[in-house]
């Protein structure tokens, strides 16, 4: 398993400061060609579509990681319901296959709660998913042979398609996880709110000194935003946390 691996905090504060820096530079470019710059015709205009142009890209990216972050949560309900099924379902099988089998359920549902636990240790999250999945394996071997054991096509039919899905679920889960917007529409976000900041800089060029309450204020604000969509799209690694969701899958097979 790979895990997509982000720091949104340390995103945010090299934004805040780029940003101020920024600002910075484009007042001091527009004090230095002030005088040569006679009417300034059309400035404004252009100024005011790339501001534009960065309200859109946040908009759209804002409203997609608010999606993708809604349906990891829907799939940690799905996971739950999957499991939970499964081991009710373990009601079908002859009194010895249940009573060993219950134990590794409960097993499997603490290694899958360990794997999004331990993010972002990388390394301790691979070895319970690799837990997890020597677990799928016994629960599948031990379930088919009490199936065969047992003679009852009726009950199996019901009982391995439902720890099917459980294991299915693993897997859409993880790849929920990937699921983010290609680099270059976050590095065009990035590059257009400093650019922003460059022209947010060059505007105040008629003052003597650094208006710094427009100035942090403009920074604070777009950095504020873009550390909300990038902590949305990597909700086990900020402070928005899908781990919420965790107390479904804990009372899964109670």
């Amino acid at each position: 398993m790979m895990i997509d691996t982000f720091t949104p905090v340390l995103f945010a504060v090299g934004l805040f400061f780029s940003m101020l820096f920024l600002q910075e530079v484009g007042r001091r470019i527009g004090i230095r060609g002030r005088a040569k710059d006679s009417a300034g015709t059309g400035i404004g205009t252009m100024e005011g579509a790339v501001f534009a142009l960065l309200g859109l890209l946040i908009a759209f990216t804002f409203s997609g990681a608010a999606s993708r972050f809604d349906g990891r949560r829907q799939l940690v309900a799905q996971e739950a319901n999957a499991i939970g099924t499964a081991y009710l379902r373990l009601d079908l099988l002859a009194p010895d296959a249940r009573s060993a089998l219950r134990p590794l359920f409960s097993q499997y549902l603490d290694s899958r709660l360990a794997v999004y636990q331990k993010l972002p240790d990388l390394v301790a999250a691979q070895q319970e998913w690799a837990r997890g999945v020597a677990l799928q394996g016994a629960i599948w071997a031990q379930a088919t042979t009490a199936c065969r054991a047992q003679g009852d096509p009726p009950s199996c039919m019901l009982l391995l398609p439902a720890m099917n899905e459980m294991i299915d679920i693993t897997t859409t889960r993880a790849a929920a996880m990937r699921v983010h917007p290609p680099w270059p529409i976050f590095f065009m976000l990035l590059v257009t709110a400093l650019v922003c900041a460059l022209l947010g800089g060059h505007a105040m060029l008629r003052s003597r000194a650094p208006n710094w309450f427009h100035i942090i204020g403009f920074a604070a604000i777009v950095t504020l935003t873009l550390y909300v969509i990038a902590d949305l799209e990597y909700p086990r690694l900020g402070q928005i946390q899908v781990g919420s969701m965790d107390s479904l899958l804990e009372n899964a097979v109670k």
